[in-house]
């Protein structure tokens, strides 16, 4: 897990971890940064230190491609065969919260869904 929210592209062509650009890209942005600017934690762009001291993701947002590569992956499928814009929104470090924490990420994000609502 992360806490990050990854935008297309997922993949590149050379098939390593490099930014992949989307003829999109300041519209994902857009709507990354709409969810990232709610959540504190995740805007600050270093939420897992603990687990991955390296990992940075400025204003928490990231290309996926830049990220880790997936080629094939349904969020750029899904853009590139039937123009939906899809996000990939990462909710928290642990993959597997307890049942006892949902509520408490559900406060973390619940102004960040509405605003990412509003962008429709």
């Amino acid at each position: 897990g992360s806490l990050v929210v990854n935008y297309p592209f997922d993949d590149d062509e050379q098939g390593v971890a490099i930014y992949s650009k989307s003829p999109d890209d300041a519209v994902f942005q857009q709507l990354a940064l709409s969810y990232s600017k709610e959540n504190t934690k995740m805007y600050q762009g270093n939420p897992c230190k603990d687990m991955y001291p390296t990992e940075y993701f400025p204003h928490g947002i990231t290309n996926g491609a830049q990220w880790y590569n997936v080629p094939g992956g349904m969020q750029d499928w899904n853009y590139l065969h039937t123009n939906c814009f899809e996000v990939t929104i990462e909710l928290g470090c642990v993959k597997y919260p307890k049942a006892e924490e949902l509520p408490k990420y559900w406060e973390q994000n619940r102004r960040s869904l509405l605003q990412f609502m509003k962008q429709v």
